[in-house]
């Protein structure tokens, strides 16, 4: 007899779709997973421009090296402001190759910027952080599947989502 698989982290936008085999992602989270692999081509491109874009309000580009091998990957992150740093939600493998001891290369409205990367782990400054984010920029409730019913973040899958890995990462800008 098989165990089920548990659902994935913030689970809420797959509509009680049960994962597919093996995967334990529900078929909204790789459907969404499949749309932004194919998104981030032309993100890439415009968000890598050297001037600032209306994307790039809430976008940006990060220059991340491999730590296995070494290989430069560009990811588009979305961020808000906290004071002098920026906050991203982790979700992805991306945040897997960030050391807090190397810097990164923020492509940032048209401007090249360096930062440290801080990955928080803590659940309730996760859950304190997420809350900023969500009231800066609410889409960041939708693309992480984080909410309730009525739009707001959802504690309960906050919590799934972290014990699956989901951290914010804090960018302390360098000056």
């Amino acid at each position: 007899m098989t165990q089920a698989q548990p659902s994935s982290p913030g689970g809420g936008a797959s509509g009680g779709v049960p994962p597919a085999p093996g995967t334990g992602r529900p078929r909204a989270r790789r459907l969404q997973a499949r749309f932004f692999r194919a998104a981030n081509v032309p993100m890439r491109a415009v968000l890598g421009l050297p001037v600032p874009t209306p994307l790039g309000r809430r976008l940006m580009l990060a220059r991340i090296v491999g730590r296995k091998t070494g290989r430069v990957y560009r990811q588009p992150l979305s961020y808000v402001r906290d004071g002098d740093a920026l906050l991203t939600p982790g979700g992805g493998k991306w945040k897997l190759n960030l050391r807090g001891d190397q810097p990164v290369t923020l492509r940032l409205r048209g401007r090249d910027v360096t930062a440290r990367p801080e990955v928080v782990r803590d659940p309730d400054e996760i859950g304190r952080l997420f809350a900023l984010m969500a009231e800066q920029n609410p889409a960041v409730l939708r693309f992480a599947g984080i909410r309730d019913d009525e739009g707001r973040p959802d504690p309960a899958k906050l919590a799934t989502a972290v014990r699956y890995g989901f951290t914010i990462v804090r960018w302390h800008l360098n000056p």
